[in-house]
């Protein structure tokens, strides 16, 4: 199933890549969620070496070249994402390193190198979370940070119907999922917020920061209107999960 999901997955994301260019990126971390500026997950970037998971567009990149990072790596599933972010990036002051593989997988990056591991709304698509994590942590020098965002599992679980908050399928069921919100055939992957706590930990990792808290401003309320994450959904509960924690070392 696994290699299925690759394949279904880099199709659909070779297809919709431009519909997504540039959404969400760093600073922000998710759809009606707190921004870097507010949060300070990452610090003071300025001559850290950084990679990003699941890349897409390259935007996120631009952002950490825009605050000084020595080197700006990134991989992401989709030829399209890479080639988008290859020609984006080129006015870069910091190397650029980018390559076009699988989360589960690792392209040839450095091991105990980067200071800062990040990924902006894509973990949910690894097929393999352990392994995913795994590849991390050993990306990462001991102490260095791995910060990541995804769609906050209860989001996808309930629908705003009226006035009234309905939900639709268990908490507790977890696995491959084909998300409502996505218009092409494509698998995601659904967790509890204690799974990733606990694969995090299993994989080496020290939780440091949790965050499930939204962002309901005049601007964000009116960039939302009528979309799968709704104002009105989101004064109820989360939209985005956000999750620091760093390598034991």
């Amino acid at each position: 199933m696994g290699n299925e999901s690759l394949l279904l997955n880099k199709k659909s994301w070779d297809e919709v890549a431009p519909r997504f260019f540039g959404r969400n990126p760093l600073p922000e971390y998710g759809p009606l969620a707190p921004r870097e500026e507010d949060l300070n997950l990452l610090g003071d970037v300025a001559g850290l070496k950084v990679l990003d998971i699941g890349c897409g567009s390259g935007h996120s990149l631009q952002y950490m070249d825009s605050r000084g990072a020595a080197e700006l790596w990134g991989m992401d599933l989709s030829k399209t994402q890479i080639e988008t972010a290859k020609e984006l990036l080129k006015g870069c002051n910091a190397p650029v390193h980018l390559f076009e593989s699988p989360m589960e997988e690792n392209p040839g990056l450095p091991l105990a190198y980067f200071d800062i591991v990040y990924s902006i709304f894509a973990l949910g698509w690894t097929t393999n979370l352990r392994q995913t994590l795994k590849n991390i942590n050993d990306y990462l020098k001991p102490g260095g940070i791995f910060v990541f965002s995804w769609e906050h599992p209860l989001h996808s679980r309930a629908s705003w119907v009226g006035e009234e908050l309905h939900f639709n399928k268990s908490y507790h069921e977890e696995g491959a999922y084909d998300h409502e919100a996505w218009h092409a055939p494509a698998i995601m992957q659904q967790y509890k917020v204690s799974t990733y706590i606990n694969t995090l930990i299993e994989c080496g990792f020290e939780i440091e920061k949790v965050v499930e808290d939204v962002s309901l401003t005049e601007e964000d309320r009116e960039r939302h209107a009528n979309r799968w994450y709704s104002y009105e959904k989101a004064k109820m509960m989360p939209t985005t999960l956000i999750m620091k924690s760093r390598k034991k070392g």
